[in-house]
């Protein structure tokens, strides 16, 4: 019996639901399909799937193999792809995270351009403004905007830059005196992007000097895209990255604040970092969608 062979006509029919549905999906006899699993079951001593005349169904022995089986077939098919990833054009899964707004915004309308260049790429994207899973493997590269790499186990490469603005809709300013310093937005409704628990306060440069402010307002959020909803709606002044309100200001539903200070400013404040870990320096994939990037935000 061809073991590998055997998981596989296993998983099939446990994903098809039958035998039958899992021999047409790979083009062979019902037969076939049935003496793999059954060689597979013997080898084992143990009963995997539990069968009827309309289904199958997962024994608890067949339910704990599959996990482990798929985890397996998975694991190969990355190493595959890892010894393919080293050739002249990138192949394979590249597993990538990151940020939520960023990711619609500015990623997700390219990405029919980006793999229409490289045929032989497939896209696994989770949405996520946190830091996890970096460290464990689950992506190839992950993308984070002004803030560090939380670990020196990561490489972090800079793609471009971005700037923050202070915003509010003309109806929340026609509401309050004119804000002609930037002190005056500690007696602003400012609606604050949450980073965990901590509290950030607000910095600006200009003229000057440097000024920081321990803000306050009526709402906090870690969705971006929520702030500014809620700015439109003339809830507030808030903070906000300018790819994601350029056009809203552009259109008067908001309203650009202190445009000739520098809000949040610093080195790596305004910095868009690819992070991955060492072992994919040399990954075709991961420099694929890298050198897409840097192309990308250089428009």
């Amino acid at each position: 019996m061809d073991k590998l062979l055997a998981i596989k006509a296993f998983m099939a029919t446990v994903e098809a639901q039958g035998f039958s549905a899992a021999a047409r999906r790979q083009g062979v006899a019902t037969s076939s399909v049935t003496r793999l699993v059954d060689a597979l079951e013997a080898q084992l001593g143990a009963t995997l799937l539990n069968r009827s005349t309309r289904q199958v169904s997962l024994t608890e022995a067949g339910a704990s193999y599959y996990q482990r089986a798929r985890d397996i077939l998975e694991a190969l098919a990355e190493a595959d792809a890892r010894v393919g990833d080293r050739g002249e054009e990138p192949v394979g899964v590249l597993r990538l995270c990151l940020p939520v707004e960023f990711g619609r915004r500015v990623i997700a309308p390219h990405l029919g351009g980006f793999l229409a260049q490289h045929p032989g790429l497939e896209l696994d994207i989770d949405l996520s403004d946190r830091f996890d899973d970096l460290l464990d493997g689950r992506y190839d590269l992950t993308i984070r905007l002004g803030e560090p790499a939380p670990s020196d186990e990561l490489v972090c490469r800079p793609l471009g830059r971005f700037e923050r603005w202070l915003v509010a809709s003309p109806g929340y300013l026609a509401q309050r005196p004119v804000l002609e310093l930037p002190r005056q937005l500690a007696d602003c409704a400012c609606l604050r992007f949450r980073y965990g628990q901590s509290a950030r306060p607000w910095r600006l440069r200009g003229d000057g000097q440097d000024v920081e402010l321990d803000v306050s307002g009526p709402l906090r959020s870690a969705n971006a895209d929520l702030l500014r909803e809620a700015a439109i709606a003339g809830t507030g002044v808030a903070l906000l990255a300018d790819w994601l309100v350029r056009e809203d200001v552009a259109a008067g539903r908001l309203q650009r604040l202190f445009s000739d200070w520098e809000v949040s400013p610093g080195a790596a404040s305004a910095t868009i970092n690819a992070l991955y870990l060492p072992n994919h320096r040399g990954s075709r994939r991961v420099m694929a969608f890298v050198k897409f990037c840097e192309a990308l935000l250089k428009r």
